[in-house]
């Protein structure tokens, strides 16, 4: 990817969001937030911003900024459609090479370059993409050094049971407090999902609305470790999950689990709620771990 192109891929981020209800119709789109939402400089953020005004995507209006449009979701589902993927297949085809022992423990851009036929600017921007998702840190000095992921059958099953561990006990906790606004923006998400087309959805937005209702609900627990234990094998899982193929009857479940365990933390029913937390991670478990174990057979 060119350094140019990188105001693309943020619009499509953008339309990403709207396509699964992240940004609404008529919301105003600040450059700051929205650049610490995607973890890059306000330059490129305005650029896309003026790309998806002269689009139609965006509303520009003189001295108050960008608003979302009231887009037709047919208009959406074909323009994300139709957006080139290379960049995200790059990065997937790096973080297969990972996964998979394909690559040493610490690369050179230099290496990448050679290995992969990228552009300087491209292998740059799929770098940071990877240490802002957390497998991948800058050496001091020179380099990149690639950080443990769960790249086995054995550490993703080992992840899940983790989960099961903490998940479920954070709802339990005597710092526990229910926040309704929470609660209602992961409502919100959750609800939209299941009116999207999950065929035009790229997985790391799937896995992105997931990961956060997760994150979202350990937070209320008032235990900062539960959070940054969850995050940090969130991050480490991240990849395999990348793999899987996106499936349309597993989705609509999962969203209406999440919406089963909102709905009993609103009433006050936390033991349920833990309970139901389990079964929900335990569900995941079992339909996941055949998959993390064919894919690592796979690569034998």
């Amino acid at each position: 990817m060119r350094t140019s192109d990188l105001p693309q891929r943020i619009s499509r981020r953008i339309l990403q969001d709207c396509a699964t209800g992240g940004l609404q119709p008529g919301q105003h789109l600040g450059a700051q937030n929205l650049a610490d939402r995607y973890g890059v400089s306000r330059t490129p953020i305005r650029e896309a911003l003026n790309l998806l005004a002269d689009d139609g995507f965006l509303i520009r209006k003189e001295n108050r900024g960008f608003f979302v449009a009231d887009i037709d979701p047919a208009s959406l589902a074909e323009t994300l459609g139709e957006k080139p993927a290379s960049a995200s297949d790059d990065y997937h085809r790096l973080a297969d090479d990972w996964l998979t022992g394909r690559l040493p423990e610490e690369v050179t851009e230099q290496l990448l370059r050679q290995r992969y036929g990228w552009s300087k600017a491209h292998t740059g921007d799929i770098l940071i993409r990877a240490a802002r998702e957390g497998w991948v840190i800058r050496k001091e000095g020179y380099g990149w050094r690639f950080l443990p992921v769960a790249n086995t059958p054995e550490a993703f099953d080992e992840i899940y049971r983790f989960r099961m561990a903490i998940e479920p006990a954070a709802m339990l906790e005597p710092s526990f407090e229910l926040n309704r606004a929470v609660l209602a923006e992961q409502r919100r998400i959750q609800e939209s999902m299941l009116e999207m087309d999950f065929s035009t959805m790229p997985a790391e937005t799937l896995l992105r609305n997931g990961s956060l209702f997760h994150e979202e609900l350990i937070k209320l627990s008032g235990n900062p470790f539960f959070l940054m234990a969850l995050q940090r094998v969130n991050q480490m899982r991240r990849l395999m999950e990348y793999r899987a193929d996106v499936n349309h009857e597993r989705l609509v479940e999962q969203c209406t689990e999440h919406l089963e365990i909102l709905d009993m933390l609103e009433a006050g029913d936390n033991l349920d709620a833990s309970h139901r937390m389990r079964r929900h991670l335990s569900g995941a478990l079992k339909r996941k771990s055949p998959l993390a174990w064919s894919w690592a057979a796979d690569a034998r």
